[in-house]
């Protein structure tokens, strides 16, 4: 499948950043229900924050193709990918599995850039949905990494 050209657009940031928000607010909620019954791709990533040296945790989606693993976000940089991308590294927490360490390393544009993009798919709905529609935006501007298990 190919991807539309990439191209910025001030609905998209507008809509995704106050998505974002939105989950931010019901954050406690989302939590306790992934604890509780899990929630498709989602895991809770642990980053060294860049500032204050201290871990911080976000729930994420982690974006599979064949054995890379992906994260992301759609809008551009934010605070968890600053973080990532100075620690170069994060912890991993898989609902009722153990942690795993990883390396992150920041996607610039091209082939293994647009992967990720398309493992959005793999989303819980309605994320899926808003990610293709926001394709073209995405492709501007998101920020993606490519991790790798440091015990692999």
């Amino acid at each position: 499948m190919s991807l539309p050209a990439p191209r910025a657009s001030g609905f998209w940031r507008r809509a995704l950043k106050l998505q974002y928000a939105s989950i931010g607010l019901l954050d406690p909620l989302i939590r306790w229900f992934w604890r509780t019954f899990g929630l498709g791709n989602v895991l809770d990533v642990e980053v060294v924050g860049r500032r204050t040296g201290r871990p911080r945790r976000v729930l994420l989606g982690l974006l599979r193709d064949g054995n890379r693993w992906f994260l992301g976000h759609p809008n551009g940089d934010v605070a968890w990918t600053r973080n990532l991308e100075a620690a170069g590294r994060a912890r991993l927490h898989f609902r009722g599995l153990p942690p795993v360490e990883v390396t992150a390393h920041r996607l610039p544009d091209g082939d293994l850039r647009d992967r990720a993009i398309l493992a959005t798919s793999q989303h819980p709905f309605p994320g899926n949905l808003v990610y293709r529609l926001a394709r073209r935006h995405i492709r501007a501007v998101g920020a993606f990494f490519v991790l790798e298990r440091l015990d692999a």
